[in-house]
Formats: C-alpha cells, sequence, structure tokens
C-alpha cells in the first residue's frame, strides 16, 4: 500500500514537474516571438506609433476617411497595441508636416499620393521607383508603376497596392507605407501585413527593407479577402524612377 502511495507520489510529482516545464517553455517562446514581432515592427513598449489615414477622394473636406481607409487604420492599430505601442493619428490635409515624431516613431503611411500628401513625400524620398498615375490622367486605372512595370486596375475585377517596409536610418524605427489604388486595397495590406509579418520576417529579416506589390482578385464579390503577391519589387521600387 505504501509503495503503490509511493508510486502515486512520483507519478503526480513527474507529472507537475513535467507541465511546469512545458509552461515555461511556452511562455518563453511566447516572448521571444513577441520580442521579434515588436523588432520587426519597431513597437517596443509604450513605444509612439504614428498612423497617417488618407483624406477621402470623394469627400469635399481634406479631413473625411474613407470607411475602408479607417477599418485598414484599425487592423494597424490592433498590431500595434498589440505590441504595446501608444497610438497616434494623424489624418492629413494638404499639409505633409505634423512634428518631430519622424525621428522618433514608427510611422504607417496610408493612401495614395494624391489622396495622402504624406505619401507622396515619402515615395519621393525613400521609394523613388514607385509612383501611381494622377486620376486626372488615368481615369479609373490608376496606373501603378514601380520600376518598368505597370500595374493597371480593372475595377471590381483586378486592383493593386504597394507594401513597403523602409529603413529611413532611425535606429529600429521603419516606415511602413501602405499605397493603393483604393481603399480597399489599403485594407486588404494591412490585413496581410497583421497575417503574414512571420512570413515576411523570415524572408527579409527583423529590419530589412521590402516593397511588395499585392494583387487584390475580384474585390466586386470578395472585398479585400482574396489577396496575392503579384511580385517583389524591392530592387525596382529603392531604386531611380525610370
Amino acid at each position: 500500500m505504501e509503495s503503490n502511495i509511493g508510486d502515486l507520489s512520483i507519478n503526480l510529482l513527474a507529472s507537475v514537474i513535467a507541465g511546469t516545464a512545458v509552461w515555461l517553455f511556452q511562455r518563453v517562446r511566447r516572448r521571444r516571438r513577441d520580442a521579434r514581432r515588436r523588432r520587426f515592427f519597431g513597437l517596443e513598449e509604450r513605444a509612439e506609433c504614428v498612423i497617417v489615414a488618407p483624406r477621402h477622394a470623394a469627400s469635399s473636406s481634406p479631413y473625411s476617411v474613407n470607411q475602408l481607409d479607417v477599418a485598414a487604420i484599425v487592423e494597424i492599430a490592433t498590431v500595434a497595441r498589440e505590441c504595446g505601442a501608444n497610438v497616434v493619428l494623424k489624418v492629413q490635409g494638404q499639409n505633409v508636416l505634423f512634428d518631430d515624431t519622424f525621428h522618433s516613431a514608427t510611422e504607417f503611411c496610408v493612401g495614395g499620393p494624391e489622396a495622402n500628401t504624406r505619401m507622396s513625400a515619402h515615395l519621393e524620398t525613400f521609394l523613388p521607383g514607385v509612383s501611381m498615375d494622377p486620376y486626372a490622367e488615368a481615369g479609373d486605372a490608376l496606373h501603378l508603376r514601380v520600376g518598368g512595370e505597370v500595374f493597371t486596375r480593372v475595377p471590381g475585377e483586378v486592383e493593386f497596392v504597394a507594401l513597403a517596409k523602409v529603413d529611413t536610418g532611425r535606429s529600429r524605427k521603419p516606415l511602413f507605407t501602405v499605397c493603393g489604388q483604393t481603399a480597399i486595397t489599403n485594407r486588404a495590406a494591412a490585413r496581410y501585413l497583421s497575417e503574414n509579418y512571420r512570413t515576411l520576417l523570415s524572408r527579409y529579416g527583423l529590419s530589412g527593407q521590402f516593397c511588395l506589390v499585392l494583387e487584390v482578385v475580384r474585390p466586386a464579390a470578395y472585398g479585400d479577402r482574396v489577396v496575392r503577391e503579384r511580385a517583389d519589387v524591392t530592387s525596382a521600387a529603392f531604386g531611380e524612377a525610370r
């Protein structure tokens, strides 16, 4: 009887030790994963994260934001909050100058260069190989140009967005640009970044730059849910415009 009790005690103790070891292992792995996520996004605990929203193209107000762009902002803000960062939203009108947060905060800039003049400045400064034709010239086609490639929008059928991470020279403070032809493509790219950051981290490292063109498939039918990587245009995007 004493032997059975002793064996039971030993088994219980072994189970407790094994369970504790598994819990500690999972906790350490989760903490390491979270730390890598924060480093990839440049979002340490209590760091500042600036999100720059585009104006609504169809609104007369320079501070109105499309509902789908709001959804993109919420997606990005969720990532930032999960990293422990503080979110600051900037709704730009015609002014690309905000304050000195560019030197101290991770920034997510959303929208095409016509809808977001800060995006226009970022493309010219950091991504000279990326441009988008003005609506007055291209109409609904809204040609997205990267290097020598042209990605033409077919409304409701295929639409494109350039998603980039830029090393601006600031320590661990990257700039993310979501430059879409439409609000629905901005929303799609924000979700893609949130859901696929591990893949991007594996491909480009914790601090590596990248620029991808994503294709939003049949948005009239699927909304922003079906997204494909159309091209890795990193080399062309960071090179000189053609």
